[in-house]
């Protein structure tokens, strides 16, 4: 399915109804099916998902350029899902992450973001004189080099 447009018609829709807050993630299509994916700070609510997508499914009925039979799913991008905005990291900030750039694997702590990268705090174990020793390094990291990073859950 077409996703040209979305993120426009989703933006507007936040701003118009003042949930600034709220943003865009990502959208989707498959064959019939498209998924649409935001956002807010502290978390998006069922309600907000819910207004939006029966404002998208106003758009879609009259503009045929989405098809005339569609199967529409507005959510968060859910536990596990990659990050992809810088607005994302800020919001992770303190939680354990993993990311994988092409030089390596990091896991450790989400210690800052901002709208160019973010610093991750890991230990280092090393051997000096047969001793082990630990090493906190805070790597920082340009969101450019970053090929995947997700929030890693711990119960």
């Amino acid at each position: 399915m077409e996703t040209g447009g979305i993120k426009e018609i989703v933006e507007k829709f936040f701003t118009d109804n003042a949930m600034e807050n709220c943003f865009f993630v990502d959208a989707k299509g498959s064959g019939k099916k498209l998924e649409v994916f935001v956002d807010k700070d502290g978390g998006i609510s069922y309600d907000v998902c819910r207004m939006l997508s029966r404002h998208l499914e106003s758009i879609f009925d009259e503009d045929k350029r989405y098809g005339e039979s569609y199967i529409l799913d507005v959510s968060s991008p859910g536990v596990g899902s990659p990050l992809k905005l810088s607005r994302q990291y800020r919001n992770n900030v303190g939680r354990t992450i993993a990311v994988k750039t092409a030089e390596a694997k990091l896991e450790g702590i989400l210690k800052e973001a901002d709208e160019n990268g973010c610093t991750i705090e890991y230990t280092l174990e090393t051997k000096v004189d047969g001793k082990k020793k630990k090493e906190i390094i805070n790597h920082k990291l340009n969101y450019v080099d970053i090929i995947e990073a997700k929030i890693k859950i711990s119960f």
